[in-house]
């Protein structure tokens, strides 16, 4: 799965279960007309009109990185 990046954000302060990840980037991808995912951001940090591929999926997350 491709995508845009549609809008990011950085999480300093988690929720208790993902403290051992911080800092860590999430965002939400356009991968077709109208349809966005939220996910983790692995690597290189993105930026809004990135482009993303999906990398892997843990636990139903899917993680993204740079394409």
């Amino acid at each position: 799965m491709t995508g845009t990046v549609y809008t990011e954000t950085t999480i300093y302060s988690p929720p208790e279960a993902f403290i051992a990840d911080a800092p860590y980037q999430l965002a939400i991808i356009e991968v077709a007309a109208k349809k966005r995912v939220t996910g983790r951001i692995l690597g290189e940090a993105v930026k809004i009109g990135d482009p993303v591929v999906l990398a892997e999926t843990r636990d139903g997350i899917p993680y993204f990185r740079k394409a």
